[in-house]
């Protein structure tokens, strides 16, 4: 794609805000709302400067977290802002993103408030109640017991099969995260952790203990995005921007087992596809923004393990398949390396808080790009990439540059 094409498909980040994660007990639109608000004052933009609200959905919270755009339009006050409500379960966030930049690209707005929240159950996930035998999700549960931390499971025994990973490799991504995490104000665990205290918490799902496993949690986040014309008509010349952003689904077949899936599709009779599923997400972003994983700053990636980490860091393409170990041992990835992952500690100091990650991890890219992030600042932060994967083959990737 030329230069000028890339351009015309800009979009500014004018704003950035979150609620901190933790578990606070309230209903999750209060955390919508805090996170918009900020994002808005972080704008210099009040409420009525926005014409079009894009929700990330959750499932636990009832109605009003079905129809997340109108909830927290009017937790704002009605205004006439148009809505929409995305869900995608982790990729929710980047899919109300994507709402929004394709609004704002079409002509139809010029200022849009990305809006995600939620208010997550103690211990696992578990299934939305009531019989539905016809739902794989359900299914999962009721006929495997297999919970999320199984599968985490599976893909770190998975690894070590493939690529003969260690239990202190995955414990080493832990202490990485945890030593990020510490100077963010906004993360649930900021405490430094050891491999000893990893290789000593409880075995959850074997190979996997307690703290390679993010936990749930409440949280929120929000961006403001706009048009370039309207950012440089207010005086921001050199906004961060998002030139790449990739939703993209499965290529069949698809032989890698993903959540809630207990079976891969067959190859018998057709070919696997170029990319697997999750290094196809990173690379249509790439393709889209015009950029490669060699013009990398950082990464935030969805560690929901720290063995799912490592897999991250081949599907983004910081390394070839195997590679991610060493990368790891050799400090590449930790604040002061090539290539900093997780900055802002990622879900092992945040937990998940599903509707809002992905919106989070925008935020977290925007305060690096702005150098903004004190006490974990990536030097000369030019681009960075957050991806994560949804349930029922949701992608999301989204890069942002400065």
């Amino acid at each position: 794609m030329s230069s000028v094409g890339r351009m015309s498909r800009e979009i500014a980040v004018l704003g950035a805000g979150m609620h901190p994660w933790g578990k606070w007990g309230r209903n999750f639109v209060e955390y919508g709302l805090a996170a918009a608000r900020a994002a808005l004052a972080d704008a210099g933009l009040a409420w009525t400067d926005v014409q079009y609200v894009a929700g990330a959905d959750t499932i636990r919270n009832g109605y009003p977290g079905f129809i997340a755009g109108a909830t927290f339009a009017q937790a704002l006050g009605w205004s006439g802002a148009r809505v929409s409500s995305s869900y995608a379960a982790c990729a929710s966030g980047a899919q109300a993103i994507d709402n929004a930049r394709a609004r704002i690209l079409a002509g139809l707005c010029d200022v849009a408030l990305v809006v995600g929240a939620d208010a997550a159950p103690k211990g696992f996930f578990k299934p939305v109640g009531g019989d539905r035998p016809d739902d794989p999700d359900w299914l999962r549960f009721r006929l495997l017991g297999a919970t999320n931390p199984i599968y985490f499971a599976l893909y770190a025994r998975r690894r070590m099969a493939v690529h003969g990973a260690t239990l202190d490799d995955f414990a080493a991504v832990k202490v990485k995260n945890a030593r990020h995490g510490l100077a963010n104000p906004n993360a649930r665990y900021r405490k430094e952790v050891t491999l000893e205290d990893v290789r000593e918490s409880a075995v959850v799902a074997d190979p996997l203990r307690l703290l390679d496993i993010c936990a749930t949690s409440d949280g929120g986040a929000a961006l403001v995005l706009t048009s370039m014309d309207f950012a440089r008509r207010h005086g921001i010349a050199d906004p961060v921007r998002i030139p790449g952003l990739s939703t993209v689904t499965p290529t069949f077949p698809k032989t890698v087992l993903d959540l809630p899936d207990f079976a891969t599709d067959s190859a018998m009779t057709a070919d696997e596809p170029e990319r697997p599923f999750r290094s196809a997400i990173a690379h249509a972003a790439y393709e889209e923004a015009g950029i490669g994983p060699e013009d990398l700053s950082l990464a935030e990636v969805y560690d929901l393990s720290t063995a799912l980490e490592l897999d991250w860091y081949e599907d983004i393409g910081l390394c070839e398949p195997g590679g991610a170990e060493e990368l790891l041992r050799s400090g590449a990835t930790a604040l002061g390396g090539r290539v900093p992952v997780n900055p802002s500690g990622g879900l092992a100091s945040f937990g998940e808080a599903i509707p809002a990650q992905a919106i989070a991890q925008v935020c977290e890219l925007t305060w690096q790009l702005r150098g903004q992030a004190e006490g974990r600042q990536v030097e000369d932060a030019r681009a960075g990439i957050a991806v994560n994967q949804g349930l029922f083959g949701h992608g999301s990737a989204v890069i942002a540059v400065r």
